[in-house]
């Protein structure tokens, strides 16, 4: 099987034999003895799904007599963990496995190695290709790959020859037309309402063996030329020419389409016997075994990138191309996939795509970045969402409250309509705020600074009039990019954010990277932490990659070049990070200085208090510090041992606690006696009543997202300070749990604006 020519033999032995006219298990039997012999292997079986079962249907190698009786269900033993993963298996030792089910029918008992594969058809798992040695053994990269391809052939042949009851996969109960409410993962926040439309479904290959290796190698040359075409086309058009994030993602997707490996392995497909629309199949099954299961981020989002293109390629080079963003939308829409590419998103008329429902999707994918930036709300992680959703239905998309109403009651209906006409005067009440000072009743000031991180964010400074931007995080550049942000591109995306502040300052915080923020071109030592939130990441990792750091240091140095540059340094747990870091900006800034390079004229520096120890080493650190930012994401986690991302501990993960509250009064002390300017940001502050809890123990800064910037000024311009801070300290000192009851009820008394 190693032999290209002998892979194409196979193939179209294989071909011929379920073509010809013959007994239906007759053909099976000699498939089987074809593979045993291309793979040399002591047993090969075939197991195909019939009435819901795993039945055991041909095999050359096991007892004859365990045809048509041995029979599994998904799930049980090897083959149904193969066909409920729709993964394969290489297994040295089989009884090693946890599933293994032994089956004395078979004679299995003689043979130790196995590895199997799903045979996949319109993606449901209609069967299992296993083969096995008596001798323990690892089947080799290139043996499962081989088996795969089979595997892919066999699921046509199959199908054609109506050996398999595709409906058992994965039974499909009759449509419900009743209203249903889905719940999701906000991933792009707002509210949309559109008819439901299908993005196209994978194509289905109904011809895998090809008949002339040249004529399919000339399909493919044409299918590429033609999807690079597409893709610069997209590059250029108007509303992304400029400038901005997307200019990395869509590069970086260039990049994939450009990869002549890729190229390489399925003109390998092809010389192997697969027509070209296959070979590209093959390769992407490959793919997805390799990424689909990584534990890198990056990685798992890049495969879905790759999936992107192999679709584009096949729907080109098959001829069906007919996508819903090519029929055009009509009507306001609601876009309805598993996933979806960045370019496959930029096909989709804005005027009328409303808003994106995904069945699986990230926060860090391409296409959630992308959406942002064009302001379309996005809904991922829907379970089920293409078995409750028919093309047509009404849909109702409310990512900020995570849900997805589908088929709505009338009530629904109304009640939505309602909130969206709700946000829309609370946004106007807002837009009247918006050039007034955030002034308490009692003349205390407080400064509302928004977070950013993308170039799509930089408008949201005058339409909130923020007093500047309290957090940048630099590491989205890093995050969407493939390889490392080049300086050049580095200096113009931060020169750009301070001349979108226009005099207003801009804390930049150093690329917080690493841990569960994993990019390609960092050495993580392929190491899986257990805990990454408090792993190697954040300065730790800078420290450690010292270049990483001064590169990014001299861009930022020389895009502030004139001017006043804020920098703060992300997780520093003990004052000597602190000064290791700033060393070596300011290393960076003499060999400027030395070289008469334009720079900042200034330089001040900060930290970012996320970790719990630092609080109490604060006396050494805050003489060196020109101001102090609380982190409250990461620290009431680190303090409530509660993880954030856990739903079963969010009732623990409170910012009202007693505890959290007298450990960031000690912080906000501490700097205040030092004369050091401190700040919160993160969600805590966005929110207004636990941002009235942060005023009242002190905090006069907050860095918070753009939207927040309106509810909060209202609330700030609704409260007297003065008594909640008396009442906070006794609240305080007092045994308990939450303050939350007690704020509420004297927000209520006050008559502060808290919605």
């Amino acid at each position: 099987m190693a032999a290209t020519g002998s892979a194409r033999e196979l193939l179209r032995r294989l071909h011929d034999v379920m073509a010809a006219r013959q007994s239906t298990q007759s053909k099976l039997d000699q498939v089987v003895a074809l593979i045993a012999g291309a793979l040399e292997s002591e047993v090969a079986s075939i197991y195909l799904l019939r009435d819901g079962m795993l039945e055991l249907s041909a095999t050359r190698g096991l007892k004859q007599q365990a045809v048509h009786v041995t029979r599994l269900a998904f799930g049980q033993g090897l083959v149904g963990t193969i066909a409920e993963t729709r993964m394969p298996l290489n297994l040295a030792e089989a009884s090693s496995h946890p599933r293994f089910a032994y089956r004395p029918e078979t004679g299995e008992e003689r043979f130790h190695s196995f590895a199997g594969v799903p045979i996949i058809r319109r993606e449901s798992c209609v069967g299992v290709l296993a083969v096995q040695h008596m001798q323990p053994r690892d089947y080799d990269e290139i043996e499962i790959e081989a088996l795969q391809t089979v595997a892919m052939v066999l699921a046509e042949l199959i199908a054609a020859a109506g050996l398999v009851d595709p409906e058992s996969a994965a039974p499909r109960p009759p449509r419900d037309p009743s209203p249903v409410r889905m719940a999701g993962l906000k991933l792009v926040d707002g509210m949309a309402r559109g008819q439901a439309v299908f993005h196209q479904p994978r194509v289905v290959i109904t011809n895998t063996v090809a008949d002339d290796a040249d004529a399919e190698r000339a399909r493919l040359k044409a299918a590429f030329a033609r999807m690079r075409e597409e893709i610069d086309q997209m590059v250029s058009r108007a509303d992304f020419a400029g400038p901005g994030d997307h200019e990395e993602i869509l590069e970086t997707y260039k990049m994939f389409a450009l990869d002549e490996g890729w190229a390489r392995r399925i003109n390998d497909g092809i010389d192997g016997g697969l027509t070209a629309e296959a070979a590209v199949e093959a390769v992407a099954q490959a793919q997805r075994i390799k990424l689909g299961s990584a534990s890198d981020p990056y990685l798992r989002e890049r495969l879905h990138d790759l999936e992107d293109l192999s679709n584009r390629l096949i729907r080109i080079v098959s001829g069906q191309s007919d996508t819903a963003a090519k029929r055009g939308l009509s009507q306001d829409s609601i876009l309805i996939a598993r996933n979806l590419g960045p370019a496959e998103l930029l096909e989709y008329d804005r005027r009328y795509l409303k808003g994106v429902a995904l069945e699986e999707g990230s926060l860090t994918a391409h296409v959630t970045i992308l959406a942002r930036a064009m302001g379309i709300p996005v809904l991922g992680r829907v379970r089920g969402l293409r078995d409750a959703v028919a093309e047509g239905d009404p849909l109702l998309l409310d990512s900020s409250a995570g849900a997805l109403f589908v088929r709505p009651a009338q009530a629904v209906l109304s009640s939505f309509e309602e909130r969206t006409a709700l946000r829309l005067a609370k946004q106007a009440e807002f837009e009247q705020l918006k050039d007034l000072p955030a002034t308490s009743l009692d003349g205390v000031q407080v400064k509302l600074m928004m977070n950013a991180g993308l170039r799509s964010d930089l408008p949201a400074l005058d339409i909130t009039n923020a007093d500047g931007i309290g957090l940048f995080r630099t590491e989205f550049q890093f995050l969407v990019s493939a390889t490392l942000p080049r300086k050049g591109r580095q200096v113009a995306l931060y020169r750009d954010v301070l001349q979108a502040a226009a005099g207003r300052p801009v804390i930049f915080r150093t690329v917080d990277i690493g841990g569960d923020k994993a990019v390609p071109y960092v050495d993580s030592r392929g190491e899986r932490e257990e805990n990454p939130a408090m792993g190697w990441r954040a300065i730790r990792l800078a420290l450690a990659r010292s270049g990483l750091l001064a590169a990014q240091a001299s861009a930022l140095l020389e895009a502030a070049a004139g001017q006043t540059l804020h920098l703060m340094f992300p997780m520093v747990a003990e004052p000597w990070e602190y000064e290791e870091a700033r060393t070596i900006v300011e290393m960076r800034q003499a060999r400027l200085a030395a070289a008469g390079i334009p720079h900042a004229t200034d330089v001040r520096f900060g930290a970012m208090l996320e970790v719990p120890a630092l609080a109490f080493v604060l006396d050494e650190l805050l003489p060196r510090l020109d101001f102090l930012s609380i982190g409250t994401n990461d620290l009431t986690q680190f303090l409530l041992a509660a993880d954030r991302g856990n739903p079963r501990l969010a009732d623990r993960y409170d910012w009202l606690a007693r505890g959290l509250l007298r450990y960031l009064k000690l912080v906000v002390d501490q700097a205040r006696a030092a004369g050091v300017p401190v700040s919160v940001c993160g969600e805590m502050g966005g929110r207004p009543l636990e941002a009235l809890a942060l005023m009242a123990i002190g905090v006069e800064r907050l860095s918070i997202t753009p939207a927040a910037i309106g509810p909060v000024k209202a609330m700030v311009r609704s409260a007297s300070l003065a008594p909640l801070r008396a009442k906070m300290a006794d609240w305080l000192e007092t045994p308990g749990a939450s303050i939350r009851p007690l704020l509420l009820a004297e927000a209520a008394a006050q008559g502060i604006l808290l919605d």
